[in-house]
């Protein structure tokens, strides 16, 4: 076992560069080296490779391309099982499968490596089976025999436990997935909120802002048809996709011409943010976002649609106002009274911000994932 001289040796492993697993990984890993754990990461290097290292993070750069990538998925093992980890945590759908496959031969004899996978998210096509959400996108034929009987399959082989940040989504994994529902852990996300406080800039007339990858399920043009909605209202859009083109065609348009500024994909949004009034999420289909958690973090309250785990989060009428999925006419309204009226946004922006201190910040995240972490050593 680890030979560390403080905690744990515990392995995040993540095939990503971008997006939310890949910055909950790398927050994880950063908050457990703090506590004194030996904190490795395994995966390609992002943007926040070197904020890791200087963290006190190890860093071990494995790409992993794909499902079909025998090469890196191969580094990968070999590097798992030379680290010899406490735990092992998995963080992305692709590194699931991969940990959970050598999970016997990482646990070796002793049987005492814990073996941890974070359901991130749902399938576009079957994201409907979540409360709340619509679906993202049509059902394919694979989606059943991939995602449920395929997880179903992997779950039991590797062993271990499934973390899932919602109650919404940990309901999916029991109900359709069929996993045991003494194995499922709810650990929200969480954020540092001390880096989102910082006082508003102010811009003149009110700001939304929107923070996520320009992707399909995220319903930017459910976005640009309610900001089009409300006169006076500018929005900042920051984010890259494959909808980045379509998004600036739509933007240029005669009621939007000068009130939508695309600021592209953005590392730290917190000075974005800082620029902001409301923030808006317009997703079919979410688990517990961390731009959410990152906005209310930062003061502002939230029009969003009530999808997956959100409402679990914000309160309507409390961190701010919820709407139905797909519906442009409601948010159009929620932001339209969101922009006149300066007393409610500040109300509710201090009611979010006190929501995330109470519940959703990185330690209360880091308190629930070494729960899990102890209770996959004890062989649950």
């Amino acid at each position: 076992m680890s030979t560390a001289t403080t905690g744990q040796r515990i392995v995040q492993v993540t095939t990503q560069t971008v997006g939310g697993p890949v910055e909950h990984a790398v927050d994880v890993a950063i908050g457990l080296a703090a506590r004194g754990h030996d904190s490795h990461v395994v995966g390609p290097r992002t943007s926040r490779t070197e904020e890791a290292s200087g963290a006190g993070v190890t860093w071990h750069d494995v790409p992993m391309v794909s499902k079909r990538d025998l090469r890196g998925g191969l580094a990968s093992a070999r590097l798992l099982r030379a680290l010899r980890p406490d735990v092992v945590h998995l963080q992305d759908r692709r590194a699931g499968w991969l940990g959970r496959a050598i999970a016997p031969v990482l646990r070796g004899r002793e049987g005492s490596t814990g073996v941890v996978y974070t359901l991130h998210g749902v399938a576009d096509g079957l994201s409907d089976l979540v409360a709340g959400n619509a679906r993202a996108a049509q059902r394919r034929r694979r989606d059943g025999w991939y995602y449920l009987t395929g997880e179903r399959a992997i779950t039991r082989w590797g062993g271990g436990r499934v973390v899932v940040p919602s109650r919404a989504v940990a309901a999916y994994a029991v109900d359709h997935v069929g996993l045991r529902p003494e194995i499922v852990d709810v650990v929200p996300n969480g954020v540092a909120a001390a880096h989102h406080e910082a006082p508003r800039v102010a811009t003149g007339d009110p700001v939304a802002i929107w923070v996520g990858v320009l992707a399909p399920v995220k319903r930017v043009d459910l976005l640009l048809d309610a900001v089009a909605a409300a006169p006076g209202l500018r929005l900042l859009v920051a984010g890259d996709g494959p909808l980045r083109d379509e998004v600036g065609r739509r933007a240029a348009e005669p009621d939007l011409a000068g009130r939508v500024e695309l600021a592209g994909w953005v590392d730290d949004p917190s000075g974005l943010l800082a620029r902001a009034d409301v923030y808006v999420l317009t997703s079919d289909a979410e688990n517990c976002p961390l731009s959410l958690l990152e906005a209310m973090a930062a003061g502002l309250p939230v029009v969003a649609t009530t999808v997956g785990g959100v409402p679990e989060v914000v309160r309507d009428g409390v961190d701010g106002l919820l709407c139905p999925a797909g519906d442009a006419a409601a948010l159009a309204a929620a932001l339209r009274r969101l922009s006149a009226d300066p007393h409610l946004r500040a109300r509710l922006g201090a009611s979010a911000r006190q929501r995330v201190l109470d519940s959703y910040t990185l330690d209360h995240c880091l308190d629930g994932l070494l729960a899990s972490y102890a209770a996959s050593r004890g062989g649950a």
